[in-house]
């Protein structure tokens, strides 16, 4: 058993990342882990082991019960410049899902979106530019694709239907 929490070691990570940013213009390598991190604990999912030959991160419960997703995570620094990317999805391998936590400079989470399998596989076929073809996408075009199922202001969305009426 570790000395540490496994959330202790989280922020202190996310402390240690951001500052070595601030001081070096560089950024570390430790965005995935977070991603995944914040993921299974803001959304409840079970995180599957590194060593796991799937092509996903966790299993779904809940909403996304059964569910078998990709965690992907990106940290925004600076949103004026050039449209950030989505590292490769796995599409040669089993999954349901794919959630893109997004990260601020203190790599805390701020929003988190969710992709079914067959909006990314249309989204990267049959695309000239050699970017689509080893699947990557733009976080922008995630996100106008997706879904967004966890905000920082308003924690947990709904199941996608928005209700403009005052409670009774």
């Amino acid at each position: 058993m570790s000395l540490y929490s496994v959330d202790k070691l989280i922020a202190e990570t996310r402390r240690l990342a951001a500052e070595y940013r601030r001081s070096t213009g560089a950024a570390l390598p430790v965005t995935a882990e977070i991603a995944r991190h914040d993921a299974a604990r803001l959304l409840g999912l079970e995180l599957v082991p590194l060593t796991a030959e799937g092509g996903y991160d966790a299993v779904g419960t809940g909403r996304w019960d059964g569910r078998r997703i990709q965690i992907k995570g990106r940290a925004l620094f600076d949103e004026a410049k050039a449209s950030p990317r989505i590292g490769q999805f796995k599409t040669h391998q089993e999954w349901d899902l794919v959630m893109l936590l997004l990260l601020d400079e203190d790599y805390e989470p701020t929003e988190i979106y969710a992709l079914e399998r067959a909006d990314v596989l249309a989204e990267t076929a049959g695309k000239g530019g050699s970017r689509s073809k080893r699947g990557a996408i733009s976080v922008a075009k995630f996100k106008i694709i997706g879904e967004r199922v966890w905000s920082r202001e308003y924690g947990m969305e709904d199941d996608g239907y928005w209700d403009n009426s005052l409670p009774s």
